[in-house]
């Protein structure tokens, strides 16, 4: 995607993750727009079918990429393996800044493979806390390591500002601008494409002609694993007992496994739909139709709201507590009991199902790449004055993907 004039500073925007790469994609986009910025794309190799095909989704491709030698799958050989692989990159581009997303242990390691060097590093929704540096592992400490050595912290809400706040990190430096995945998910569903799962798509059209209602399901997480998905996967068969008119979609996490486990409870149910990971535009679609989530995921805390979907969170804590405020998820853990009930009191309570999402999306308004980017010249010289910050959640009409 570069097609700027090679004079413009270049920006190294690193993606390692399906996630990191959906949340830059939109940060590319606008770089090239505005014509400021070079931005240079790199797949970094921690996850690397996935990047491409997040990226493709939104019409883009890697400028450059990481191949690494992976064979324990530990996290210090990922660690290692980036650190030297970014050292190299960085040595050969010289780039202006390092654009790192979110959590990841790509993220972190690319981010003082920079600092060592001594390009600015911008941190790319930046401030999420759990306050428990075990939950998540090892994204909560990850995110800790990149804010003590980032130039630009780019916060997605005044939450996250506030806990960057409270650890000493304030100033100019420190801008809100709400959250890509928000830009995001609004580029792909304004786009026209059915999903590449023929299953999903049916299952879709059927609940958007009022046959059924759509519950997407997903359970991603590593401490999700064992007990507790099954007790999720118990819950949600429940669920299709109790309610003749839903279907349940959940696509299998790649492990063995978890696959098998996921099989055992749920295989051959009826209305319930076993995929494998989805692509991104076939996520988006997916919550475009649901009336209800109930998922582990950081990222579907994010993008649910934006389609008017109440998300039950999997997990005991989250570094997204905007979303429970603003009333749009609930946090339930995965006590089988406790998320079969809060599941029922939704899916037969249309009123109480509406009015979690009432306010809208509490993580931003579409224009959060356009602010990071203006935010990034600014830090460059480029512009004059850092962007207007992310103020209050949007309540306009929600999208639906096409």
């Amino acid at each position: 995607m570069s097609f700027l004039p090679t004079a413009a500073p270049e920006a190294l925007l690193v993606a390692g993750t399906r996630p990191e790469a959906i949340k830059l994609a939109p940060l590319a986009l606008a770089m090239a727009a505005a014509g400021r910025i070079r931005p240079i794309v790199l797949a970094a190799g921690q996850h690397p079918t996935m990047v491409h095909e997040a990226l493709a989704a939104f019409g883009l491709r890697p400028d450059a990429e990481l191949r690494l030698d992976r064979r324990t799958g530990a996290l210090a050989e990922l660690a290692a393996a980036v650190v030297a692989g970014i050292d190299r990159l960085l040595a050969e581009r010289g780039p202006a800044v390092v654009v790192v997303q979110g959590d990841t242990t790509t993220a972190a390691m690319a981010a003082q493979a920079a600092f060592w060097r001594q390009i600015p590093v911008v941190h790319l929704e930046a401030g999420l806390r759990s306050h428990d540096l075990y939950s998540p592992f090892p994204e909560e400490a990850n995110r800790k390591i990149i804010g003590q050595v980032a130039a630009l912290h780019l916060a997605p809400t005044t939450e996250a500002q506030a806990n960057l706040a409270a650890e000493g990190i304030a100033g100019p430096n420190l801008l809100t601008i709400g959250n890509t995945v928000v830009d995001a998910v609004r580029t792909i569903a304004g786009l026209s494409r059915e999903c590449s799962d023929a299953r999903l798509e049916a299952a879709i059209e059927r609940a958007r002609s009022g046959g059924t209602r759509l519950v997407l399901v997903t359970a991603h997480r590593r401490e999700s694993w064992g007990a507790p998905l099954n007790e999720v996967l118990r819950a949600v068969a429940d669920l299709v007992a109790a309610h003749p008119d839903i279907e349940v979609v959940l696509p299998v996490h790649p492990n063995p496994l978890v696959g098998d486990q996921v099989r055992t409870v749920l295989g051959g149910l009826p209305r319930v739909t076993l995929t494998e990971a989805l692509p991104y535009q076939d996520l988006v679609r997916a919550l475009s139709a649901a009336t209800l989530v109930i998922s582990d995921s950081g990222g579907i805390q994010e993008e649910a709201p934006s389609f008017g979907a109440p998300v039950l969170v999997l997990r005991e804590v989250t570094e997204r507590m905007e979303a429970v405020r603003a009333g749009c998820a609930l946090l339930v853990g995965t006590d089988r009991a406790k998320l079969t009930g809060a599941a029922n009191r939704l899916l037969r309570d249309e009123q109480a199902r509406r009015a979690m999402t009432a306010a809208g999306n509490p993580f931003g308004d579409g224009s959060s790449a356009d602010r990071a980017e203006q935010a990034i010249a600014w830090l460059l010289r480029l512009a004059a004055e850092p962007p207007a910050e992310f103020g209050a959640a949007p309540r306009a009409g929600l999208p639906t993907a096409a």
